[in-house]
C-alpha cells in the first residue's frame, strides 16, 4: 500500500504543480497584455494631443492625413488586441514581442513625418526597450534593442523635415530644449508607472502559484490519508467480523442468556459493533468507487432531510434544531463524500457544544447555504487565521482538526467555500456554500468530486 500511495501522491503532486505553474503563466501573459494595450490608450491620447498642439499653437506644418493614419491604425489594432485578450486564455511571448514590434514602427512613422532623430521624443524608444526587457524572453529582447535601434538610424537620414511658420515667436532651440523636457519627464513617468505595474503583476502571480502549491501539498495530503484510511478499513474488517463473531457467542451463553444486564450491555456492544462496521464499509465505498458509482438520485431537501435524521440518530445530542428554509426543491445526485463533509462539520459543533447545536438550511438564487451554530468556547484567533489547514485544532490532540480540512477541500473541489466566525454571545458560526450546479442532477457526476 506504500508503493501505491506513494506512486499515486506523486502522479497528483506533478500534476497539480504542472497546473499551478500554467495557471500563474497565463495570469501573467494576461496581464502583461493588457499593460501594452492601457500604454497604447495613453500613446494614442498622446499622440493626438502632441499633433494638435504643435500644429495649432506653434503652427509646425505637420503632414496630418498620414500622421491620423497611424493613429487610426493604432486603435484598430488596440481594439482587435482587447478582443483577443478576451477571447483567448493564454498570451505567449510571440503575442508580447509582435504587440511590442507594432509600438516600436507605429512610433518610427510617427517620427518619420516630424523631423526625424532631430524629434525630441526619439526617447520614447527607451521605454520599448525597457517593456521588451522586463515583458520578453532573452532572444525577443535582443531582437527589440536592435529594430529600435535601426530605426533611430534610419530616421538620422531618412525623415521629412519640421518647418515652423516664418512669424513663429518660439526659436526653434528652445522647442528642442522643451521637448526634450517633455520627453523625459514623459518616459520617466511611463517607467514608473510600467515597472509598478508589472512588480506588482510578478507579485500577484508569485501569491497565486505559492497559493495553487499549497492546493497541491493539501492534495498530496488528501491522497496519502484516503489511501491510509483505505488500508486501515481493509485491516480492522478482520477484528470487527471475529468481535461480532464472539458477542453472538456471548448472548448464547448458558450462563448469560438469562442475566438482563449482561444481554443489554450486549446489544449495546453490537450496535456500537455495527456502527464500526457502516463506518469501514462507507470508507471503502469512498475510497473505491467514482462519484458516478457511488452517487445516489434524490432531491436537495431529500438528501438534506435524510442526513439529518441518519446523523441525529447515532449522536448523543440534547437539543439539535434543523432549520430547512428551501421553498423549491430541486433534483440533485450526491454522495457519500459530500454527506461526509457535513457530517464532520456537525460533529465538531458537537464535540464542542454537546447539549446544543444548530443547522439552518437554505437557497440563494443558485447557491447552497448551510450554517451550523453551537454554544462552545469557539474558534482561536490562531485558528480562525488557519482556518481549513491541516492539524490546526482546538482539541489538543494529535491529528486533530482533520476533519475541518477535508471538509474544506471537499467544499472547494465542488466550487463552495467553507468560512468560520466566532458569536458575540459565544460559540461559532460555520457556513458551508455550495452552487447547486455541482450537485445538481444536470450536472455529469463523473465531472464531481
Amino acid at each position: 500500500m506504500t508503493d501505491s500511495a506513494n506512486t499515486l501522491a506523486s502522479e497528483s503532486s506533478l500534476k497539480s504543480r504542472w497546473i499551478a505553474a500554467h495557471g500563474a503563466g497565463i495570469s501573467g501573459g494576461r496581464k502583461n497584455m493588457q499593460l501594452l494595450i492601457q500604454l497604447r490608450w495613453i500613446a494614442v491620447v498622446g499622440q493626438i494631443t502632441t499633433i494638435s498642439v504643435v500644429s495649432l499653437a506653434f503652427g509646425f506644418k505637420l503632414p496630418l492625413l498620414p500622421m491620423m493614419t497611424v493613429v487610426a491604425w493604432l486603435v484598430i489594432f488596440n481594439l482587435f488586441s482587447q478582443w483577443r485578450l478576451g477571447a483567448e486564455q493564454a498570451v505567449t511571448n510571440r503575442q508580447l514581442f509582435s504587440a511590442l514590434l507594432l509600438d516600436v514602427v507605429s512610433l518610427t512613422l510617427q517620427l518619420y513625418f516630424s523631423g526625424g532623430a532631430t524629434n525630441p521624443f526619439t526617447f520614447l524608444y527607451l521605454l520599448q526597450v525597457i517593456l521588451s526587457a522586463v515583458l520578453l524572453e532573452v532572444w525577443s529582447t535582443w531582437i527589440v534593442v536592435g529594430i529600435a535601434g535601426l530605426c533611430l538610424s534610419g530616421l538620422a537620414v531618412f525623415y521629412i523635415p519640421l518647418h515652423p511658420m516664418v512669424d513663429s515667436t518660439h526659436p526653434y532651440s528652445a522647442l528642442y530644449v522643451e521637448g526634450m523636457l517633455i520627453s523625459f519627464l514623459l518616459n520617466a513617468i511611463l517607467v514608473a508607472v510600467v515597472i509598478t505595474r508589472i512588480t506588482r503583476n510578478m507579485r500577484s502571480g508569485d501569491a497565486q502559484l505559492a497559493d495553487m502549491r499549497q492546493r497541491a501539498a493539501e492534495e498530496e495530503h488528501i491522497v496519502r490519508m484516503g489511501l491510509l484510511a483505505s488500508g486501515a478499513a481493509h485491516e480492522l474488517g478482520t477484528p470487527l467480523a471475529t468481535l461480532s463473531v464472539i458477542l453472538g457467542d456471548w448472548r448464547r451463553m448458558p450462563e448469560l442468556e438469562h442475566n438482563a444486564e449482561m444481554q443489554e450491555e450486549i446489544t449495546e456492544m453490537q450496535t456500537q459493533l455495527q456502527r464500526c462496521k457502516t463506518i469501514v464499509s462507507g470508507i471503502l465505498l469512498s475510497a473505491g468507487e467514482t462519484r458516478g458509482e457511488s452517487s445516489m438520485k434524490t432531491t436537495l431537501c431529500t438528501f438534506l432531510d435524510d442526513l439529518v435524521h441518519e446523523w441525529r440518530a447515532i449522536r448523543p445530542i440534547e437539543v439539535f434544531l434543523y432549520d430547512n428554509r428551501i421553498e423549491a426543491d430541486v433534483p440533485v445526485v450526491f454522495d457519500t463524500a459530500l454527506k461526509q463533509m457535513i457530517w464532520n462539520v456537525l460533529d465538531n459543533a458537537l464535540e464542542a457544544s454537546p447539549h446544543w447545536v444548530r443547522l439552518d438550511v437554505s437557497r440563494e438564487s443558485d447557491t447552497l447555504r448551510l450554517v451550523i451554530t453551537d454554544t462552545g468556547p469557539g474558534f482561536p484567533s490562531a485558528m480562525l487565521a488557519e482556518f481549513g489547514k491541516p492539524y490546526q485544532s482546538s482539541k489538543g490532540r494529535p491529528g486533530g482538526g482533520l476533519g475541518l480540512f477535508l471538509s474544506v477541500n471537499v467544499a472547494r473541489t465542488l466550487g463552495g467555500t467553507v468560512t468560520a466566525r466566532n458569536r458575540p454571545e459565544g460559540g461559532a458560526v460555520v457556513q458551508l456554500t455550495l452552487p447547486l450546479v455541482a450537485i445538481s442532477l444536470e450536472q455529469d457526476p463523473r465531472h464531481g468530486i
